[in-house]
């Protein structure tokens, strides 16, 4: 069976990026690579690879900083087997993680994607619970119990209506990505829009109920910093508006219409307007409410 591929588009803390290559290090099972590319410049962290001496462990760091989507892309390039994970620079991957996805390889050989159970911490590494997720388990995340594969336009309907994805413990097969790629034009919901490509590309998704990787939301994350400006959602909108068009193209009228609505999203960023307005960024505010009540219009 392939060697699994982990790849780590890093750029920020140093602690937490160090937990999260320390989760790789203790995996029950050694058959992985680890590829860490650096993005930043925090000093001492070449040393601190130099010093672990494990070969399945390769760091890179970039000249000159590439940007998320350019990171990505990069990590991509530079992947070697058959299946690879984007893990997040902040996430910790349980000791089960890598032997669980391979034994789901095993079931399901030649799947495009695999979501395993998912725990979500905090930035101290507790368990946490937010409104968002709370939403993704309880009403958007597909009943099920075990391992079930989905596809085609149910699944996608079911993602357009709130995504209940967690995109960093997500396994991908490497030549699906590579023939989808990234979208230029997109960086908050990139995962999405690469799930929504490969469904429609034929492409099949292993849900997986035991939870083998820990999700860290805090209020440091990219999306979490674009929130009370709306700039998340607005991006967000623009994507859903133009996916809807292609999704009736593709003779799939049930997923554009969910993609019209895109009522997660929506719902979303009508509960961040009071905290935009406590935090006086009032532009912010108007920014969420038009995204919160507006669907079939494009954002001007």
């Amino acid at each position: 069976m392939t060697t699994l591929e982990i790849l780590l588009p890093y750029y920020g803390d140093v602690a937490l990026m160090q937990a999260a290559v320390r989760s790789v290090l203790a995996q029950s099972d050694p058959d992985w690579r680890l590829t860490v590319v650096d993005d930043g410049r925090e000093p001492g962290v070449p040393e601190w690879f130099a010093e672990l001496g494990d070969p399945r462990v390769r760091y890179f760091r970039n000249e000159r900083n590439l940007g998320v989507t350019g990171n990505y892309r990069k990590c991509l390039g530079m992947a070697e087997h058959e299946y690879l994970v984007f893990m997040g620079t902040d996430d910790i991957m349980l000791p089960e993680y890598v032997a669980t996805v391979r034994s789901i390889l095993a079931q399901y050989p030649g799947v495009a994607m695999i979501q395993p159970g998912v725990e979500v911490i905090d930035g101290s590494g507790k368990p946490s619970s937010s409104l968002a997720d709370e939403a993704k388990r309880r009403i958007y995340a597909p009943r099920q119990q075990g391992r079930v594969l989905m596809g085609g336009e149910d699944l996608a309907v079911s993602l357009l209506k709130g995504n209940w994805l967690y995109f960093p413990s997500i396994c991908w097969r490497t030549d699906a990505v590579r023939t989808t790629g990234f979208r230029d034009n997109l960086e908050i919901i990139q995962d999405l829009a690469l799930v929504i490509d490969l469904l429609q590309a034929g492409e099949q998704m292993v849900v997986d109920d035991v939870r083998v990787f820990q999700y860290r939301r805090h209020t440091v994350s990219i999306s979490s910093k674009s929130a009370f400006s709306g700039t998340r959602f607005t991006e967000a909108r623009r994507y859903f508006l133009d996916a809807a068009d292609r999704l009736d193209a593709h003779g799939w009228p049930k997923a554009a219409k969910a993609s019209r609505m895109h009522l997660s999203a929506r719902i979303h960023a009508l509960t961040l307007v009071p905290g935009a307005m406590r935090a006086g960024q009032w532009d912010g505010a108007k920014t969420l409410l038009r995204n919160a009540t507006s669907t079939a219009s494009r954002p001007r």
